[in-house]
């Protein structure tokens, strides 16, 4: 990729905290070294946000169409969606039916710039489910094209890029988690560990790290039981479905390991041993990532660092997420911290740029 790519970021929950970090990461000059960010939502929000964050001086810029956009340091490219009324009288850090429209707004006209080709990646901040739902469900599917309810992100993306095969992947730098399942019961998630899931998702990390410019990537595999079972003795899985998955990764010229019992696996992740483990359920890989990348500070009694970048694998578009939620407690204080924003969009510059080198291979 010759030029730097556009990178479209949505506001999120303008409730939450999302336009104020959305503002502070757009801050940083040096972003605009290494792509061209626009940001999809209502610009009476970042100009609000602005304000918030103490930075005034800082022009928004409002945008009808991508083509329109500076990408100038000090202005914020905005492509406007008049979704709030009255700024004024929008109640932040609030569960609403306006804001959790706004939110879902903002996602599918992202998705419908990616898709047209008009933005190489995206980028999204937090929404709030419930408020999202809530307009949905008001709406009766009026403005979201029939869909009444999504359980989040990933299935928006889903549903609006017609994709049945796809994961979450979690990222702190080079330590990489993608999931067999994610938003369901642990008894429902081991029930789940079937070898053509588990052998789907392999094959999904293996070109997720193809797609960031990792020549050969090396695929951990975790166990679900202790141990990875003892041979049978306390747990099956790893012998009637992992192992078998990860036999056939093989057979396909994938560099799959495993099963690794999961009390070792991301340790040796992080001393660079491999670039992706895939997980088993939702909380096996979200605890090791969200240990290394949420930093609390006991003298400050503050999140020093919020560190943390979610990717949707899977989609025929590319899509990054800051790894936490609204921050409807933060929200509207101006003190919330970026870095997780900043990560994700790095995240996106890096695969949208990953995959146009191998879409020349």
């Amino acid at each position: 990729m010759n030029e730097k790519p556009i990178v479209g970021i949505t506001m999120g929950d303008p409730a939450g905290n999302g336009p104020e970090i959305t503002v502070k990461a757009l801050a940083h000059e040096d972003l605009y070294d290494r792509c061209r960010p626009i940001v999809v939502g209502d610009a009476k929000m970042l100009e609000q946000a602005a304000r918030f964050v103490g930075r005034p001086d800082i022009r928004i810029h409002r945008c009808e169409a991508v083509s329109d956009a500076l990408f100038t340091p000090g202005t914020i490219d905005v492509l406007h969606l008049e979704l709030i009324s009255d700024v004024n009288a929008f109640e932040i850090g609030k569960v609403s039916i306006e804001g959790g429209n706004a939110a879902f707004q903002c996602v599918r006209k992202v998705i419908k710039l990616a898709m047209e080709g008009q933005v190489d990646a995206t980028c999204t901040n937090a929404l709030n489910k419930e408020a999202m739902n809530k307009a949905l469900e008001f709406y009766h599917g009026e403005r979201s094209d029939g869909h009444t309810h999504f359980d989040g992100h990933t299935e928006i993306y889903a549903a609006y890029t017609d994709t049945k095969k796809y994961t979450m992947m979690l990222a702190h730098h080079d330590l990489r988690v993608v999931h067999v399942s994610t938003h369901v019961s642990l008894r429902e998630a081991c029930e789940r560990v079937k070898k053509a899931r588990v052998l789907e998702v392999i094959e999904i990390a293996h070109q997720a790290c193809r797609d960031m410019g990792i020549g050969d990537p090396k695929v951990a595999v975790a166990g679900l039981n202790p141990h990875c079972g003892e041979n049978g003795l306390f747990g099956t899985e790893e012998i009637q479905e992992i192992r078998p998955a990860v036999e056939a990764a093989q057979a396909e010229g994938i560099h799959a390991i495993g099963p690794i019992p999961p009390d070792s696996v991301f340790s040796e992740a992080l001393g660079g041993w491999y670039d992706i483990v895939v997980c088993m359920y939702h909380d096996q890989g979200h605890i090791p990532l969200k240990t290394v990348g949420f930093v609390y500070d006991r003298d400050k009694q503050a999140w020093k660092a919020v560190e943390g970048v979610n990717v949707t694998l899977g989609l025929p578009i590319i899509r990054t997420s800051v790894d936490h939620g609204t921050g409807f407690a933060l929200a509207g204080k101006g003190t919330s911290n970026e870095l997780s924003l900043v990560n994700a969009i790095d995240y996106a510059v890096r695969m949208a740029k990953g995959r146009s080198g191998n879409a020349g291979r």
